[in-house]
């Protein structure tokens, strides 16, 4: 049966994000997954942790609603292709993750030479092609795919805390304003965070 989002949702990622590939695809599948098993976010009543920034994370934006400006879409930079998605009102939660394996795929020799030459700009027009046909091919087995064999669904950690609205404190080295959770104090000085970061490696 494979997808069952709209034609019309799935345009809708890919104009926000700018182009198809097989990480909006994953992206995709996830929120989709959220939207049939939770709903879509309101406000902030549904909060997404993602535990990566691939291209996935803009799909989910897209359509659950769930945001980094309204606080509840919370990046968590762990380099894994999983997402956690949690309803306040009654604590439902659960945590996906995509292994490829699941769909028979995985690290491929020849995609994964001929995508290192393509990041070193040493790829033919011909190579190019079949890195575009692995990905095409790829982002079809992730939307024709049943939900349960794209995703490994665990159990989620806590609910994340409401988004604060904060104070900000102006750093007394370049004078900027930081919100007060990201600054530091050293020697009696208030300083933001890449002021902080820049005094540690003079030390």
């Amino acid at each position: 049966m494979g997808c069952n989002l709209s034609q019309e949702q799935i345009d809708r990622a890919i104009a926000f994000h700018g182009h198809w590939c097989p990480g909006l695809a994953i992206g995709l599948r996830a929120a989709e997954w959220t939207l049939r098993e939770l709903g879509r976010a309101e406000d902030e009543d549904i909060v997404a942790v993602v535990e990566t920034d691939m291209c996935g994370v803009d799909a989910i934006q897209v359509l659950t609603g769930c945001t980094l400006g309204k606080g509840n879409l919370i990046h968590v930079d762990h380099g894994k292709m999983a997402f956690s998605f949690h309803r306040r009102g009654d604590g439902k939660s659960a945590r996906l993750v995509f292994e490829a394996e699941r769909l028979g795929g995985g690290p491929d020799p020849e995609y994964s030479a001929l995508n290192q030459k393509m990041m070193l700009g040493q790829a033919t027009p011909e190579e190019k092609a079949r890195v575009k046909a692995f990905r095409e091919d790829w982002a079809r087995r992730v939307m024709a795919a049943e939900l349960d064999e794209v995703f490994q669904v665990k159990a989620a950690g806590p609910i994340p805390p409401h988004a604060r609205i904060m104070a900000s404190f102006k750093c007394d080295v370049c004078g900027e304003r930081a919100m007060e959770s990201r600054t530091y104090r050293l020697l009696g000085q208030t300083l933001c965070r890449p002021c902080f970061e820049a005094r540690e490696r003079r030390v």
